[in-house]
C-alpha cells in the first residue's frame, strides 16, 4: 500500500451497511405502510357492512326484543351471522393465497411459499380485526328500543 495514496469517502461499517439497506428499509416502510392502512380499510368495511345489517334489520331485532329475546340471545344472533362471514373470508382467502403461491415465489425471503405459521396467523390475526369491528354494531343491536323500532316504517 502506499501511505501516500489520498483517502477518500471514509465511512465507517455501520454507516456503509446503513446505506446498502436503504432501499430494503424503505421497501419494508412502504409495504408496512400499506398493510395497516388495507388493515384499517378492511375494519371500516366490516363496520359499514355490520351497521348497515343492524340498521336493515332493526325493525327484527325490536320485534324480538319485544317477544322477550335476552339482549345476549340478539348478540348470538349477530356473533353467529358475523362468524358466518369471517369462515367465509377466511377460507376463500386462503384457498386464493395457496393458489397463489407460486406467483409469490421470487417475492419471499427466508419463509417458504407454504408456510405454516403465516398461513395460520393470518386468519387469527383478521378474526381478530374483524370481531373487533363488529363490536360497535353489536353493541347498538342490543339497544335497539323495541317501541322504536316497531314504529319505524
Amino acid at each position: 500500500m502506499d501511505r501516500d495514496q489520498p483517502i477518500s469517502d471514509v465511512k465507517t461499517m455501520d454507516e456503509r451497511r446503513d446505506a446498502a439497506l436503504a432501499p430494503e428499509r424503505f421497501q419494508l416502510i412502504l409495504i408496512g405502510t400499506f398493510a395497516a392502512i388495507a388493515i384499517l380499510l378492511a375494519a371500516a368495511g366490516v363496520y359499514s357492512v355490520m351497521s348497515y345489517f343492524v340498521v336493515f334489520r332493526t325493525r327484527e331485532i325490536g320485534i324480538r326484543m319485544a317477544m322477550g329475546a335476552p339482549p345476549a340471545g340478539i348478540l348470538r344472533m349477530i356473533a353467529t351471522e358475523t362468524a358466518m362471514l369471517i369462515l367465509l373470508a377466511a377460507a376463500s382467502g386462503l384457498a386464493g393465497a395457496w393458489a397463489l403461491t407460486r406467483f409469490t415465489r421470487s417475492m419471499l425471503y427466508g419463509v417458504t411459499q407454504l408456510d405454516s405459521v403465516t398461513f395460520a396467523a393470518a386468519p387469527v390475526f383478521l378474526t381478530l380485526i374483524v370481531l373487533i369491528a363488529a363490536i360497535g354494531p353489536a353493541r347498538r343491536a342490543i339497544r335497539v328500543d323495541p317501541m322504536v323500532a316497531l314504529r319505524a316504517e
